[in-house]
């Protein structure tokens, strides 16, 4: 999980900024706003983006590292649902914002319930293969 700010992935290296975290194993990068070239990276990465709603931002959950962090209604999400995060206190306290999910359309869906683009591909591709025989 990674937390962001404003305009995440904007620079540069947009296409690695999506592989980086691919390969250290982020699965959901919630930020105020993403760069819309990086944020379809994610997607085709297979990395979930999601976006805190207007006027909620990072700060509203006081993290500390010590959290325990839950979100809500991924597995049943259509493009640019509502879901939840639930952010678990040691203290005990727990707080719940509303975010919206940055998967724009139903490929992109499909694109991150197999794991990326490439893992998309190479199943539709072994489907088509089997298929034949």
């Amino acid at each position: 999980l990674v937390i962001a700010g404003e305009n995440y992935g904007a620079g540069s290296s947009r296409d690695w900024a999506a592989k980086g975290p691919k390969l250290l194993g982020v699965r959901v990068v919630i930020a105020k706003s993403f760069e819309r070239i990086h944020r379809s990276n994610l997607v085709g990465m297979g990395i979930i983006p999601l976006q805190f709603i207007e006027g909620e931002n990072y700060e509203d959950l006081k993290l500390t590292g010590a959290e325990i962090i839950d979100i809500i209604g991924l597995e049943n999400a259509k493009p640019r649902d509502i879901v939840k995060i639930v952010v678990k206190k040691p203290s005990g306290e727990v707080i719940e914002k509303k975010l919206r999910l940055r998967i724009d359309t139903e490929t992109e869906m499909q694109y991150v319930r197999h794991g990326g683009i490439l893992q998309y591909v190479l199943r539709k591709i072994l489907k088509r293969h089997i298929e034949k025989k």
